[in-house]
């Protein structure tokens, strides 16, 4: 009687400890099954339905819960006068997020699962868009810089460095190669070296964690 009433007043403690175990059997490769989802806890396996409606509820709500908490993490990121800091403050970001998160980070790009709110998603990006193109209308990038696809370059060298190193093959001081690799990205699309580097340095600073 106190499982299924557990489930059925929908606890959010309980859904995202669903969505936590969950994640992790994934990345620790295994078969996650509605009885091992649910073992060691004080929930039936009915709550995969309450919360979820069945498995493949529970996968979409895997990729958005990951979506979902990167977007809180970049909305925590100071806009400051300088939108190079920014965009590289948002990368740092991101990088903070897979760090923190690094089960859901290795589902939140599985394309195989959909999305419960691929809006919400997208936003994320939009974020880094945004920021580029305040550095082009303030005279730090090329007017014939393209945001989408600069924005884009950033994330490919943040993603590229965040599952390198949530997946273990490359230590986490791997991720300092982001500046020099964001620095070049930005000078190429027209900011001043030294100006540039300062800004990177300074959005940087956003990863390390002062608590």
């Amino acid at each position: 009687m106190l499982r299924s009433t557990m489930a059925r007043t929908k606890n959010p403690r309980i859904r995202s400890m669903l969505i936590e175990r969950a994640a992790h059997m994934l990345r620790m490769r295994e078969p996650v099954t509605l009885r091992a989802l649910v073992a060691g806890t004080d929930v039936s396996t009915m709550a995969v339905y309450t919360y979820f409606d069945g498995v493949d509820g529970l996968w979409k709500a895997l990729r958005q819960e990951g979506f979902t908490r990167l977007a809180a993490k970049l909305a925590m990121v100071e806009t400051t006068a300088d939108p190079v800091r920014d965009q590289v403050a948002l990368g740092a970001a991101y990088l903070r997020n897979a760090l923190e998160n690094p089960d859901l980070y290795r589902v939140m790009f599985d394309a195989n699962f959909e999305l419960e709110d691929a809006a919400a998603a997208d936003e994320t990006l939009h974020r880094l868009v945004h920021a580029v193109e305040r550095a082009k209308a303030e005279g730090r990038f090329r007017s014939d810089v393209n945001p989408l696809e600069l924005a884009t370059q950033a994330w490919t060298v943040g993603h590229g460095l965040a599952t390198l190193v949530t997946s273990g093959p490359l230590p986490r001081e791997t991720l300092a190669y982001g500046m020099p690799m964001l620095t070049a990205l930005f000078v190429a699309a027209g900011d001043d070296p030294e100006q540039c580097r300062r800004s990177v340095e300074s959005g940087w600073d956003v990863l390390v964690d002062r608590s």
